[in-house]
């Protein structure tokens, strides 16, 4: 399993690093949330410090939660009901004060993995080609054809359609597809996003092809 600690105290990282190893787990370490936001990406589990330096870990969750479901555990020394309230709301899977009991982190994880039905190895493998109605989206070549006629899209206007594709049905959130094609989750103020939609829905000649769940996100439609 990928794990992303999110910890500024050198120490503390270097044992929970070699923990996690020695539970066959992979370790990358972020000390900043800035680099945590970097790194997220195909991270199976979030361990995350409140106590950074550059932005409050609390805010970190938060933005975390809008473009990722990925397990999150607090491990933090504020234990305050206030707090555990707060991180708990703003989406942590659980809370562990600091000090506590490495067995102790590495069930708690466990429960979670279990809880959230993951199991650590990654999501499945999409298939290579999904087909709504005449629109076929071949994932690995990265071409569409709408009744075997190619369709031209550009780079940004594929790479939107292939992350709706590769599990249709599911909704994927604004801030989630702009941080996946954009690298940028609050590219909020900028219209790239609807302008690629539409270009899609244009250019395939299928305006239902992708559905719009207002004040939720986007989906691919289903079959």
């Amino acid at each position: 399993m990928q794990v992303l600690l999110v910890e500024d105290d050198d120490r503390l990282a270097e044992v929970l690093g070699q923990a996690l190893a020695a539970r066959g787990h992979r370790t990358v370490r972020a000390g900043r949330a800035d680099d945590a936001l970097r790194l997220k990406q195909g991270m199976d589990f979030v361990l995350l410090d409140l106590g950074l330096p550059d932005l409050d870990g609390l805010q970190l969750l938060r933005r975390l939660r809008k473009v990722s479901a990925v397990p999150v555990i607090v491990i933090t020394a504020r234990s305050d009901e206030g707090t555990v309230l707060q991180g708990l709301r703003s989406g942590a899977d659980d809370y562990l004060v600091k000090p506590f009991r490495i067995e102790e982190l590495l069930a708690r994880m466990d429960a979670v993995m279990r809880r959230t039905g993951r199991t650590g190895s990654g999501p499945a493998p999409a298939p290579q080609t999904v087909r709504v109605g005449d629109v076929a989206v071949d994932l690995r070549a990265r071409e569409v054809t709408v009744a075997g006629r190619p369709v031209a899209l550009t780079r940004r206007e594929f790479d939107v359609l292939a992350l709706l594709a590769r599990e249709p049905g599911v909704v994927r959130a604004r801030e989630e597809i702009l941080d996946a094609v954009w690298g940028d989750a609050y590219l909020a103020v900028s219209r790239s996003l609807d302008v690629h939609i539409a270009g899609i829905r244009a250019k395939t000649g299928c305006p239902g092809l992708i559905r719009t769940l207002r004040g939720t996100g986007y989906r691919l439609a289903e079959d």
